[in-house]
């Protein structure tokens, strides 16, 4: 059964401590999947999070959509934009989750769709980035879907905490 349709929406600083609790788990339950770990980020407090608001991190972070169903937030995304000169028709999608229970009930593809019409409304911007850890399926099937290809691959990208490496799929599409 598909759940009720999610209110796609900017991240609001009232909205951060949601984000924290809901990036906390998704840090804790796939520690394969994120770049960042775990134990760092819950040493963060949610307010550290602010520089994920439109215009935060000095105006590198272009904005942070969340995914609420009701009161709850289900699923997150967030796109930086570089700062140097040469390259800033570039973004860069980051952070992109939704709750386990809620996979394949389309909420990724609202997010990713909502986030790319906001990044073609920036008419200096040309091309929108992202990394998969490699082997991650329903991810990548996900992010072509929506128009990406991959255009290489970065190996031993991630070292766990165990030792293992993971390589990242680069993935890229113009917008």
């Amino acid at each position: 059964m598909q759940a009720d349709a999610p209110q796609i929406r900017l991240l609001r600083e009232l909205d951060l401590l949601a984000y924290k609790q809901l990036r906390d788990m998704m840090l804790a339950r796939h520690p394969t999947v994120f770049t960042s770990d775990a134990e760092t980020e819950l040493l963060r407090t949610a307010e550290s999070y602010r520089s994920r608001l439109s215009g935060g991190n000095s105006g590198l972070c272009m904005f942070t959509l969340a995914a609420w169903q009701g009161e709850r937030l289900v699923g997150a995304l967030s796109c930086e934009r570089e700062p140097r000169a040469k390259v800033r028709h570039i973004a860069h999608i980051v952070g992109m989750m939704v709750l386990d229970e809620l996979h394949g009930q389309g909420i990724g593809r609202q997010l990713m769709e909502a986030g790319l019409r906001l990044l073609k409304s920036e008419p200096s911007l040309l091309l929108a980035t992202l990394t998969v850890t490699a082997g991650n399926a329903a991810a990548v099937h996900l992010y072509e879907r929506c128009g990406f290809s991959r255009y290489g691959r970065l190996e031993k990208a991630l070292r766990l905490a165990d030792g293992s490496l993971l390589d990242k799929d680069l993935m890229s599409r113009t917008l």
